[in-house]
Protein backbone atom coordinates (compact mmCIF):
# COMPACT_ATOMS: atom_id res chain seq x y z
CA UNK A 1 0.00 0.00 0.00
CA UNK A 2 2.83 2.40 0.88
CA UNK A 3 4.61 1.70 -2.37
CA UNK A 4 1.39 2.12 -4.28
CA UNK A 5 0.70 5.45 -2.64
CA UNK A 6 4.20 6.66 -3.44
CA UNK A 7 3.72 5.72 -7.04
CA UNK A 8 0.37 7.53 -7.15
CA UNK A 9 1.87 10.62 -5.52
CA UNK A 10 4.83 10.68 -7.88
CA UNK A 11 2.67 10.42 -10.99
CA UNK A 12 1.09 13.90 -10.70
CA UNK A 13 4.50 15.33 -9.89
CA UNK A 14 5.85 13.82 -13.07
CA UNK A 15 2.96 15.22 -15.04
CA UNK A 16 3.58 18.67 -13.60
CA UNK A 17 7.27 18.44 -14.37
CA UNK A 18 6.56 17.51 -17.99
CA UNK A 19 3.77 20.09 -18.22
CA UNK A 20 5.95 23.02 -17.17
CA UNK A 21 8.49 22.56 -19.98
CA UNK A 22 5.61 22.39 -22.47
CA UNK A 23 4.27 25.73 -21.21
CA UNK A 24 7.73 27.22 -21.40
CA UNK A 25 8.13 25.99 -24.95
CA UNK A 26 4.78 27.46 -25.96
CA UNK A 27 5.64 30.80 -24.41
CA UNK A 28 8.99 30.73 -26.17
CA UNK A 29 7.32 30.03 -29.49
CA UNK A 30 4.80 32.83 -28.95
CA UNK A 31 7.53 35.30 -28.03
CA UNK A 32 9.59 34.20 -31.01
CA UNK A 33 6.64 34.65 -33.37
CA UNK A 34 5.87 38.08 -31.88
CA UNK A 35 9.47 39.16 -32.34
CA UNK A 36 9.51 37.90 -35.90
CA UNK A 37 6.23 39.67 -36.71
CA UNK A 38 7.46 42.94 -35.17
CA UNK A 39 10.72 42.71 -37.09
CA UNK A 40 8.81 41.97 -40.31
CA UNK A 41 6.52 44.95 -39.70
CA UNK A 42 9.50 47.22 -39.10
CA UNK A 43 11.23 45.98 -42.23
CA UNK A 44 8.06 46.48 -44.26
CA UNK A 45 7.57 50.04 -42.97
CA UNK A 46 11.26 50.79 -43.59
CA UNK A 47 10.95 49.42 -47.13
CA UNK A 48 7.86 51.55 -47.82
CA UNK A 49 9.56 54.64 -46.41
CA UNK A 50 12.62 53.97 -48.56
CA UNK A 51 10.47 53.66 -51.68
CA UNK A 52 8.74 56.97 -50.93
CA UNK A 53 12.06 58.66 -50.30
CA UNK A 54 13.44 57.35 -53.59
CA UNK A 55 10.27 58.50 -55.39
CA UNK A 56 10.61 62.00 -53.93
CA UNK A 57 14.29 62.18 -54.92
CA UNK A 58 13.49 61.04 -58.45
CA UNK A 59 10.65 63.55 -58.63
CA UNK A 60 12.92 66.42 -57.62
CA UNK A 61 15.48 65.18 -60.12
CA UNK A 62 12.88 65.19 -62.89
CA UNK A 63 11.76 68.69 -61.88
CA UNK A 64 15.33 69.99 -61.97
CA UNK A 65 15.91 68.33 -65.33
CA UNK A 66 12.81 69.98 -66.80
CA UNK A 67 13.84 73.42 -65.53
CA UNK A 68 17.41 73.17 -66.82
CA UNK A 69 16.31 71.66 -70.12
CA UNK A 70 13.87 74.51 -70.68
CA UNK A 71 16.39 77.07 -69.47
CA UNK A 72 16.31 78.78 -66.06
CA UNK A 73 16.48 82.22 -67.71
CA UNK A 74 13.48 81.48 -69.92
CA UNK A 75 11.48 80.16 -66.97
CA UNK A 76 12.42 83.20 -64.89
CA UNK A 77 11.22 85.54 -67.67
CA UNK A 78 7.88 83.72 -67.77
CA UNK A 79 7.56 84.02 -63.99
CA UNK A 80 8.33 87.73 -64.27
CA UNK A 81 5.58 88.01 -66.87
CA UNK A 82 3.12 86.66 -64.30
CA UNK A 83 4.40 89.30 -61.86
CA UNK A 84 1.90 90.46 -59.29
CA UNK A 85 -0.53 87.91 -60.67
CA UNK A 86 1.23 85.38 -58.41
CA UNK A 87 0.06 87.36 -55.37
CA UNK A 88 -3.45 87.27 -56.80
CA UNK A 89 -3.15 83.49 -57.18
CA UNK A 90 -2.03 83.12 -53.57
CA UNK A 91 -5.02 85.18 -52.37
CA UNK A 92 -7.31 83.09 -54.56
CA UNK A 93 -5.78 79.96 -53.04
CA UNK A 94 -6.65 81.19 -49.55
CA UNK A 95 -10.23 81.80 -50.65
CA UNK A 96 -10.33 78.27 -52.06
CA UNK A 97 -9.22 76.93 -48.68
CA UNK A 98 -12.00 78.94 -47.05
CA UNK A 99 -14.57 77.45 -49.44
CA UNK A 100 -13.25 73.95 -48.71
CA UNK A 101 -13.56 74.61 -44.99
CA UNK A 102 -17.17 75.71 -45.48
CA UNK A 103 -17.93 72.52 -47.42
CA UNK A 104 -16.36 70.39 -44.67
CA UNK A 105 -18.32 72.12 -41.90
CA UNK A 106 -21.57 71.58 -43.81
CA UNK A 107 -20.90 67.83 -43.85
CA UNK A 108 -21.09 67.40 -40.07
CA UNK A 109 -24.14 65.49 -38.88
CA UNK A 110 -23.85 66.83 -35.32
CA UNK A 111 -23.75 70.25 -33.70
CA UNK A 112 -20.47 72.10 -34.21
CA UNK A 113 -21.16 75.25 -32.21
CA UNK A 114 -18.02 74.62 -30.12
CA UNK A 115 -15.85 74.23 -33.24
CA UNK A 116 -14.55 77.69 -34.14
CA UNK A 117 -13.99 78.84 -37.71
CA UNK A 118 -10.35 79.57 -37.06
CA UNK A 119 -9.68 76.05 -35.80
CA UNK A 120 -11.56 74.57 -38.75
CA UNK A 121 -9.58 76.69 -41.21
CA UNK A 122 -6.24 75.78 -39.64
CA UNK A 123 -7.15 72.08 -39.60
CA UNK A 124 -8.06 72.31 -43.29
CA UNK A 125 -4.75 74.00 -44.15
CA UNK A 126 -2.72 71.37 -42.29
CA UNK A 127 -4.70 68.49 -43.79
CA UNK A 128 -4.29 69.89 -47.31
CA UNK A 129 -0.55 70.42 -46.78
CA UNK A 130 -0.02 66.81 -45.67
CA UNK A 131 -2.35 65.56 -48.40
CA UNK A 132 0.03 66.85 -51.07
CA UNK A 133 2.25 63.82 -50.44
CA UNK A 134 0.26 61.26 -52.39
CA UNK A 135 -2.39 58.79 -51.27
CA UNK A 136 -0.71 58.05 -47.94
CA UNK A 137 -0.45 61.79 -47.30
CA UNK A 138 -4.19 62.23 -47.81
CA UNK A 139 -4.92 59.47 -45.27
CA UNK A 140 -2.51 60.97 -42.74
CA UNK A 141 -3.81 64.47 -43.46
CA UNK A 142 -7.40 63.44 -42.81
CA UNK A 143 -6.37 61.77 -39.55
CA UNK A 144 -4.49 64.92 -38.52
CA UNK A 145 -7.50 67.08 -39.32
CA UNK A 146 -9.68 64.90 -37.10
CA UNK A 147 -7.17 64.91 -34.25
CA UNK A 148 -6.88 68.72 -34.36
CA UNK A 149 -10.58 69.02 -33.57
CA UNK A 150 -9.93 67.67 -30.08
CA UNK A 151 -13.00 67.07 -27.95
CA UNK A 152 -15.14 69.69 -29.66
CA UNK A 153 -16.63 67.10 -32.03
CA UNK A 154 -17.12 63.33 -31.55
CA UNK A 155 -14.62 61.24 -33.45
CA UNK A 156 -17.31 59.27 -35.29
CA UNK A 157 -18.94 62.50 -36.52
CA UNK A 158 -15.57 63.89 -37.61
CA UNK A 159 -14.81 60.73 -39.58
CA UNK A 160 -18.26 60.80 -41.18
CA UNK A 161 -17.87 64.47 -42.12
CA UNK A 162 -14.52 63.73 -43.73
CA UNK A 163 -16.03 60.81 -45.67
CA UNK A 164 -19.00 62.88 -46.85
CA UNK A 165 -16.91 65.87 -47.87
CA UNK A 166 -14.26 63.67 -49.50
CA UNK A 167 -16.86 61.64 -51.36
CA UNK A 168 -18.65 64.68 -52.78
CA UNK A 169 -15.32 66.35 -53.59
CA UNK A 170 -14.18 63.26 -55.49
CA UNK A 171 -17.54 63.00 -57.25
CA UNK A 172 -17.37 66.61 -58.49
CA UNK A 173 -13.71 66.16 -59.48
CA UNK A 174 -14.56 63.13 -61.61
CA UNK A 175 -17.36 65.08 -63.33
CA UNK A 176 -14.97 67.95 -64.14
CA UNK A 177 -12.38 65.46 -65.41
CA UNK A 178 -14.86 63.68 -67.70
CA UNK A 179 -16.10 66.99 -69.13
CA UNK A 180 -12.54 68.22 -69.67
CA UNK A 181 -11.43 65.06 -71.48
CA UNK A 182 -14.60 65.06 -73.60
CA UNK A 183 -14.02 68.66 -74.63
CA UNK A 184 -10.41 67.82 -75.49
CA UNK A 185 -11.54 65.02 -77.80
CA UNK A 186 -13.95 67.37 -79.57
CA UNK A 187 -11.66 70.40 -79.86
CA UNK A 188 -8.05 69.32 -79.45
CA UNK A 189 -5.77 67.74 -82.07
CA UNK A 190 -5.47 64.30 -80.46
CA UNK A 191 -4.07 61.26 -82.25
CA UNK A 192 -6.10 58.08 -82.73
CA UNK A 193 -4.08 56.19 -80.13
CA UNK A 194 -4.63 58.80 -77.45
CA UNK A 195 -8.29 59.06 -78.39
CA UNK A 196 -8.71 55.37 -77.61
CA UNK A 197 -7.00 55.83 -74.24
CA UNK A 198 -9.16 58.88 -73.50
CA UNK A 199 -12.38 57.05 -74.39
CA UNK A 200 -11.44 54.16 -72.09
CA UNK A 201 -10.65 56.58 -69.28
CA UNK A 202 -13.94 58.41 -69.80
CA UNK A 203 -15.83 55.11 -69.73
CA UNK A 204 -14.12 54.10 -66.48
CA UNK A 205 -14.70 57.44 -64.76
CA UNK A 206 -18.29 57.66 -66.00
CA UNK A 207 -18.92 54.19 -64.61
CA UNK A 208 -17.61 55.35 -61.22
CA UNK A 209 -19.91 58.39 -61.28
CA UNK A 210 -22.96 56.33 -62.23
CA UNK A 211 -22.17 53.64 -59.65
CA UNK A 212 -21.71 56.26 -56.92
CA UNK A 213 -25.00 57.98 -57.80
CA UNK A 214 -26.92 54.68 -57.86
CA UNK A 215 -25.28 53.55 -54.59
CA UNK A 216 -26.36 56.76 -52.83
CA UNK A 217 -29.88 56.56 -54.30
CA UNK A 218 -30.30 52.86 -53.44
CA UNK A 219 -28.18 53.10 -50.26
CA UNK A 220 -25.85 50.25 -51.20
CA UNK A 221 -23.01 49.72 -48.68
CA UNK A 222 -20.38 49.12 -51.36
CA UNK A 223 -17.43 50.28 -49.24
CA UNK A 224 -18.42 48.18 -46.23
CA UNK A 225 -18.92 45.06 -48.36
CA UNK A 226 -15.57 45.61 -50.06
CA UNK A 227 -13.81 45.94 -46.70
CA UNK A 228 -15.50 42.76 -45.47
CA UNK A 229 -14.28 40.93 -48.54
CA UNK A 230 -10.76 42.19 -47.89
CA UNK A 231 -11.10 41.14 -44.25
CA UNK A 232 -11.48 37.53 -45.29
CA UNK A 233 -7.79 37.44 -46.12
CA UNK A 234 -5.90 35.91 -43.17
CA UNK A 235 -3.24 38.63 -42.95
CA UNK A 236 -5.73 41.51 -43.01
CA UNK A 237 -8.46 40.01 -40.81
CA UNK A 238 -7.31 41.57 -37.53
CA UNK A 239 -6.61 44.95 -39.12
CA UNK A 240 -10.02 45.12 -40.82
CA UNK A 241 -12.01 43.84 -37.82
CA UNK A 242 -10.90 46.80 -35.70
CA UNK A 243 -11.87 49.38 -38.35
CA UNK A 244 -15.06 47.78 -39.69
CA UNK A 245 -17.48 49.55 -37.27
CA UNK A 246 -15.98 52.96 -38.04
CA UNK A 247 -16.17 52.35 -41.79
CA UNK A 248 -19.77 51.14 -41.55
CA UNK A 249 -20.76 54.19 -39.49
CA UNK A 250 -19.08 56.60 -41.92
CA UNK A 251 -20.67 54.93 -44.95
CA UNK A 252 -24.08 54.91 -43.27
CA UNK A 253 -23.89 58.66 -42.72
CA UNK A 254 -22.70 59.16 -46.30
CA UNK A 255 -25.58 57.14 -47.77
CA UNK A 256 -28.30 58.69 -45.58
CA UNK A 257 -26.90 62.25 -45.56
CA UNK A 258 -28.92 63.21 -48.65
CA UNK A 259 -32.23 62.23 -47.05
CA UNK A 260 -31.58 63.33 -43.48
CA UNK A 261 -30.02 66.70 -44.36
CA UNK A 262 -30.78 67.57 -48.01
CA UNK A 263 -29.91 71.27 -47.60
CA UNK A 264 -26.48 70.45 -46.11
CA UNK A 265 -25.92 67.82 -48.82
CA UNK A 266 -26.51 70.24 -51.67
CA UNK A 267 -24.54 72.97 -49.90
CA UNK A 268 -21.53 70.65 -49.56
CA UNK A 269 -21.78 69.57 -53.19
CA UNK A 270 -22.16 73.12 -54.51
CA UNK A 271 -19.25 74.40 -52.41
CA UNK A 272 -17.03 71.62 -53.76
CA UNK A 273 -18.05 72.54 -57.32
CA UNK A 274 -17.19 76.17 -56.55
CA UNK A 275 -13.77 74.98 -55.33
CA UNK A 276 -13.14 73.34 -58.71
CA UNK A 277 -14.32 76.44 -60.55
CA UNK A 278 -11.85 78.52 -58.53
CA UNK A 279 -9.12 76.16 -59.74
CA UNK A 280 -10.26 76.85 -63.32
CA UNK A 281 -10.12 80.59 -62.59
CA UNK A 282 -6.59 80.15 -61.25
CA UNK A 283 -5.47 78.53 -64.51
CA UNK A 284 -7.15 81.27 -66.54
CA UNK A 285 -5.46 84.08 -64.57
CA UNK A 286 -1.97 82.58 -64.86
CA UNK A 287 -2.28 81.90 -68.59
CA UNK A 288 -3.70 85.38 -69.26
CA UNK A 289 -0.83 87.04 -67.39
CA UNK A 290 1.60 85.05 -69.53
CA UNK A 291 -0.21 86.16 -72.67
CA UNK A 292 -1.17 82.65 -73.74
CA UNK A 293 -4.59 83.83 -74.91
CA UNK A 294 -6.69 81.07 -73.32
CA UNK A 295 -10.43 81.48 -72.90
CA UNK A 296 -12.45 80.32 -69.92
CA UNK A 297 -13.38 77.12 -71.78
CA UNK A 298 -9.72 76.42 -72.52
CA UNK A 299 -8.82 76.91 -68.87
CA UNK A 300 -11.59 74.46 -67.93
CA UNK A 301 -10.14 71.85 -70.29
CA UNK A 302 -6.64 72.38 -68.89
CA UNK A 303 -7.92 71.93 -65.32
CA UNK A 304 -9.79 68.75 -66.32
CA UNK A 305 -6.62 67.28 -67.84
CA UNK A 306 -4.60 68.44 -64.82
CA UNK A 307 -6.81 66.30 -62.60
CA UNK A 308 -5.82 63.31 -64.73
CA UNK A 309 -2.17 64.17 -64.01
CA UNK A 310 -2.95 64.33 -60.29
CA UNK A 311 -4.63 60.94 -60.55
CA UNK A 312 -1.67 59.37 -62.34
CA UNK A 313 0.88 61.08 -60.09
CA UNK A 314 -0.92 60.08 -56.90
CA UNK A 315 1.63 57.32 -56.33
CA UNK A 316 4.44 59.89 -56.44
CA UNK A 317 4.64 61.66 -53.04
CA UNK A 318 4.12 65.33 -53.71
CA UNK A 319 3.68 64.66 -57.44
CA UNK A 320 7.04 66.39 -57.95
CA UNK A 321 8.25 66.34 -61.53
CA UNK A 322 5.30 64.39 -62.90
CA UNK A 323 2.96 67.34 -62.29
CA UNK A 324 5.22 69.76 -64.14
CA UNK A 325 5.89 67.33 -66.98
CA UNK A 326 2.16 66.73 -67.40
CA UNK A 327 1.44 70.45 -67.61
CA UNK A 328 4.12 70.80 -70.28
CA UNK A 329 2.46 68.03 -72.33
CA UNK A 330 -0.95 69.70 -71.98
CA UNK A 331 0.50 73.03 -73.15
CA UNK A 332 2.03 71.39 -76.23
CA UNK A 333 -1.30 69.72 -76.97
CA UNK A 334 -2.95 73.12 -77.37
CA UNK A 335 -0.13 74.69 -79.36
CA UNK A 336 1.41 76.59 -76.44
CA UNK A 337 5.08 76.42 -75.57
CA UNK A 338 6.12 73.88 -72.98
CA UNK A 339 7.69 76.73 -71.00
CA UNK A 340 4.20 78.16 -70.45
CA UNK A 341 3.03 74.81 -69.12
CA UNK A 342 6.03 74.57 -66.79
CA UNK A 343 5.46 78.13 -65.54
CA UNK A 344 1.79 77.36 -64.93
CA UNK A 345 2.76 74.34 -62.82
CA UNK A 346 5.41 76.27 -60.88
CA UNK A 347 2.99 79.11 -60.06
CA UNK A 348 0.40 76.68 -58.76
CA UNK A 349 3.13 74.85 -56.86
CA UNK A 350 4.19 78.15 -55.24
CA UNK A 351 0.61 78.77 -54.09
CA UNK A 352 0.48 75.29 -52.56
CA UNK A 353 3.81 75.73 -50.78
CA UNK A 354 2.77 79.13 -49.40
CA UNK A 355 -0.46 77.89 -47.82
CA UNK A 356 1.23 74.70 -46.63
CA UNK A 357 3.75 76.90 -44.82
CA UNK A 358 0.93 78.92 -43.29
CA UNK A 359 -0.71 75.70 -42.11
CA UNK A 360 2.54 74.41 -40.58
CA UNK A 361 3.08 77.74 -38.76
CA UNK A 362 -0.48 77.68 -37.42
CA UNK A 363 0.02 74.12 -36.20
CA UNK A 364 3.17 75.10 -34.30
CA UNK A 365 1.38 78.04 -32.68
CA UNK A 366 -1.59 75.85 -31.74
CA UNK A 367 0.69 73.30 -30.09
CA UNK A 368 2.52 76.01 -28.14
CA UNK A 369 -0.71 77.45 -26.78
CA UNK A 370 -2.12 74.03 -25.89
CA UNK A 371 0.95 72.73 -24.03
CA UNK A 372 0.72 75.13 -21.02
CA UNK A 373 -2.97 74.34 -20.59
CA UNK A 374 -2.29 70.62 -20.70
CA UNK A 375 0.54 70.91 -18.19
CA UNK A 376 -1.57 73.03 -15.83
CA UNK A 377 -4.46 70.56 -16.00
CA UNK A 378 -2.10 67.66 -15.35
CA UNK A 379 -0.40 69.28 -12.35
CA UNK A 380 -3.53 70.54 -10.64
CA UNK A 381 -6.89 69.79 -12.28
CA UNK A 382 -8.67 71.85 -9.59
CA UNK A 383 -6.84 75.03 -10.59
CA UNK A 384 -8.67 76.99 -13.26
CA UNK A 385 -6.71 78.33 -16.24
CA UNK A 386 -7.20 81.93 -15.08
CA UNK A 387 -5.79 81.14 -11.63
CA UNK A 388 -2.88 79.36 -13.20
CA UNK A 389 -2.14 82.36 -15.42
CA UNK A 390 -2.24 84.67 -12.39
CA UNK A 391 0.14 82.44 -10.45
CA UNK A 392 2.52 82.29 -13.41
CA UNK A 393 2.47 86.11 -13.70
CA UNK A 394 3.24 86.54 -9.99
CA UNK A 395 6.09 84.05 -10.24
CA UNK A 396 7.61 85.85 -13.23
CA UNK A 397 7.36 89.24 -11.46
CA UNK A 398 9.13 87.90 -8.36
CA UNK A 399 11.87 86.45 -10.53
CA UNK A 400 12.32 89.82 -12.23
Amino acid sequence: MGAGNSVVECAPMGIQQTHKPNKARRRGRILKQARQSSIAARLQSLFQLSLRFVAVVLGFGLLGYLVFRTGPEVVWKQLQAVGWGLALIIILGGFSQFIKTCAWRQAFTCGISQLSWSRSFVAQLISDAIGQFGVAGKVVGEGTRISLLGSTVPVSSAISAGAIDGGLHGFSAVVVTVLGISATLMLGPVSVRWRVYAVLLIAGLASVVILAAVAIARRWPLMGNAIRAIGRLPRLRNWVSGKQPIIDSAEHNLLYFHREAPAAFWATLILNVIWHMLAVLEVYIILRFMGAGFTGGGAFIVEGLTKVINLVGGLNPGNFGTYEAGNMLIAKMFGVTSTAGLTLALCRRARTVFWAGVGALCMVLMKRTEVPRTVAATLDPAVEPSHYAQEQTIFESTQA
